[in-house]
């Protein structure tokens, strides 16, 4: 595992959680990763998108969108199959 690829995010509970980032991409001119939880291995990938604020800080934006979630995750799915 690298730790490159390592994030810590805040839940709603405030306790941090370990993700491994699995895999980013762009679609649309819209930047998206998928993140794994490293604590909990019963969990299963998460989908977001990558926003970039004004300041140049990149934030995780949970996908709300059913379509754009669809959209995307099919997506995903092709790249993964493309590299099996």
């Amino acid at each position: 595992m690298n730790d490159d690829k390592i994030i810590i995010l805040t839940d709603e509970n405030g306790e941090d959680v370990k993700f491994e980032v699995i895999a980013d991409f762009e679609l649309n001119d819209t930047e998206y990763c998928v993140l794994f939880p490293l604590d909990n291995e019963d969990e299963e990938a998460l989908l977001f998108k990558i926003i970039e604020e004004e300041n140049g800080e990149a934030i995780l934006e949970i996908i709300e969108d059913d379509d754009e979630f669809a959209e995307v995750a099919k997506y995903y799915e092709q790249i993964m199959e493309e590299n099996n």
